[in-house]
């Protein structure tokens, strides 16, 4: 079977290239791998040592920040080298400012990994949530290379618990101590014998709560909310858009609107505008406007959602009417908002308790949304209920990275 799946990644990369001759995003996939590892030898000299940390796109990168950022206060010495497996990560990151090298991951080829740690040559490896490249784990096992996996999460219908995923289970062995989300992780792995594993936590709980900490402030924003009352729809795909303009369009209470949607194409986004009846300004266009008089912002950028969050008094956070689901709720909730959400959120552990406490809401059609919107803004006591809920919520389940820092600084 290892054999098998060492064909399907030389396969899958010739595929990438042709794919890449027409859809930009499979582009960035192909030509960001092209230069990885002349960067590799430009910025890491073979005296100097080095912690590496792998994401597969930007949710993971920010889940593990809080982590890269401690142990870069750990290892002052080090060189920290981040590594995306998305485009979607790489993009938006590459210019972070708490590594010394951003390049994304090569294809999963025994060749590739080889040179890859060869030119890295980590003392200390970080996997963020759920990344099993099977060639690199064979690779650090064979060189004893302390490697960790953080925020890990284990679900029955992975390849570790399938008859022919024998290849897939044997590449776990690479990991000095798994540190995952839950006890159902934690048992799944005692099932494959590994028992170096703790109940951590969830790192984004501490990632989200040191916003608070931050400077959030917009001033266009704050222009914009003009102190009326304001719903922001963040992450938004065009099943959410549908639903948020239509209640858009029919209310008439006094409530302002900021909608940032997850994609941000100059062409979807007009269309997204010309669908609101009400007076819109969208992000690009706001230089010289009197952006009090508007009633909808569209945020036709990225990067700022999460400082929007804090003006919001109530978020809806997209995602929920598609596959896998709804984006991150905790961003939102940090900041004690009350959240609405779409149906799909079975995969996201912290959706489905801040739904079973009610502080989040899950909408599945217009008239639910209508309802749930009403009531959040006609109600104050229970828009600020619920708001505090997400707060609580969010304090209470902080502490992963102290768990993952005080193991590794006495491994």
């Amino acid at each position: 079977m290892f054999s098998l799946y060492n064909l399907m990644v030389q396969f899958a990369g010739f595929l990438l290239k042709i794919m890449a001759l027409f859809n930009p995003k499979m582009k960035l996939f192909v030509d960001g791998r092209k230069v990885v590892f002349p960067v590799l030898e430009q910025k890491i000299k073979p005296s100097d040592k080095t912690i590496w940390f792998h994401a597969a796109s930007l949710g993971e990168y920010e889940q593990g920040l809080p982590v890269i950022e401690k142990v870069k206060e750990q290892f002052p010495t080090h060189k920290i080298v981040v590594t995306f497996f998305s485009p979607s990560g790489y993009e938006v990151r590459k210019n972070n400012t708490v590594a010394d090298v951003t390049v994304y991951l090569p294809l999963d080829t025994k060749k590739n990994a080889q040179q890859f740690l060869q030119l890295v040559h980590p003392d200390l490896v970080f996997f963020i949530k759920y990344e099993y490249w099977p060639n690199y784990l064979f690779e650090l096992k064979k060189s004893n290379t302390k490697t960790y996996l953080v925020s890990g999460i284990l679900r029955p219908n992975q390849l570790f618990f399938k008859w022919y995923g024998a290849f897939y289970r044997d590449a776990l062995d690479a990991f000095t101590y798994f540190f995952v989300q839950n006890e159902t992780s934690k048992k799944l792995l005692q099932q494959l014998g590994k028992n170096n594993v703790a109940v951590s936590g969830d790192t984004r709980f501490d990632r989200v709560a040191t916003i608070l900490e931050k400077n959030n402030s917009l001033d266009f924003i704050s222009d914009f909310k003009d102190n009326k009352l304001t719903i922001v729809v963040g992450s938004s795909w065009p099943k959410d858009e549908d639903l948020i303009v239509n209640f858009i369009n029919s209310n008439t209470l006094n409530v302002k609107f900021i909608i940032a949607p997850h994609n941000i194409k100059e062409d979807q986004i007009q269309q997204l505008k010309n669908s609101i009846t009400k007076k819109t300004v969208l992000f690009s266009e706001k230089e010289g406007k009197q952006l009090a008089n508007f009633d909808v912002f569209i945020i036709d950028t990225i990067g700022i959602l999460t400082k929007i969050y804090s003006y919001a008094d109530i978020a809806y956070v997209g995602g929920g009417f598609g596959n896998p689901g709804v984006h991150n709720v905790l961003e939102p909730a940090t900041f004690g908002v009350p959240i609405l959400i779409g149906p799909n959120y079975s995969h996201f552990a912290e959706a489905i308790a801040l739904v079973n406490m009610e502080a989040c809401l899950a909408v599945s059609n217009q008239k639910e949304l209508n309802e749930a919107l009403e009531n959040l803004i006609r109600n104050d006591d229970i828009r600020n209920e619920k708001g505090h809920m997400c707060n609580t919520f969010v304090q209470m389940n902080k502490g992963a990275t102290t768990i993952i820092l005080k193991h590794i600084l006495n491994d």
